[in-house]
């Protein structure tokens, strides 16, 4: 069983995220996207709530900042200018995207077995790094049963979840031949696991 977990970290002196969001501690700085590089380098699509523009490019940790445009930018982060900490790849997990940091600390959510999970958190206290667990969840390896997915895919497609809806509940359970009941207990379920597993991205993603 696979298991989810979401932690607050507090970034080292250094780490050009930390620092900026500790030079900015009102600012929510996003990472959208994280792309490690060669030889320690990487870099991040970012977005920021407030103009960071000038304490990044000032920061040693950056090679480079691109693409401003207007809250979004791009950095090139340098060779020991901060990344994903030892203990993530030691053990070997990659946090979601997207995932922010406040104030010198990111919120990560990493999933991978429980042996594993337990290895990261005892790595983070091993190493002293600062960190706070906010959440644990079982996750599983199927999000929908094949009955399910099936249900799901001719809803998709013939536009139950549109907006305006093209098929109604008698309609598709007529196409499907199953009780209209039975369709929206169904239904009711594939809704529910389906907004379970995004809930943290909705979240992250709608500040």
């Amino acid at each position: 069983m696979a298991q989810q977990l979401r932690l607050d970290v507090r970034l080292p002196e250094g780490h050009w995220a930390g620092d900026v969001t500790r030079a900015h501690p009102t600012a929510t700085l996003r990472i959208e996207q994280h792309m490690p590089l060669s030889r320690g380098r990487g870099t991040a699509r970012c977005w920021a709530s407030e103009d960071l523009s000038e304490t990044v490019a000032k920061h040693a940790g950056i090679d480079e900042l691109v693409g401003v445009d207007g809250a979004s930018f791009t950095v090139n982060i340098s060779a020991g200018g901060g990344g994903f900490l030892r203990p993530l790849v030691d053990v070997g997990v990659v946090p979601r995207t997207p995932f922010e940091v406040r104030d010198g600390w990111v919120e990560w959510t990493v999933e991978g077995s429980r042996e594993r999970m337990r290895e990261l958190i005892n790595r983070f206290r091993s190493d002293e790094v600062p960190h706070r667990v906010i959440s644990t969840r079982s996750t599983r390896s199927r999000l929908l049963t094949p009955r399910q997915r099936e249900v799901f895919e001719v809803a998709s497609r013939e536009g139950y979840w549109d907006v305006p809806r093209r098929i109604n509940l008698t309609e598709l359970a007529g196409l499907l031949n199953i009780a209209k009941s039975t369709l929206s207990n169904q239904l009711q379920r594939i809704e529910s696991a389906v907004f379970d597993a995004f809930t943290d991205e909705i979240r992250r993603q709608s500040p």
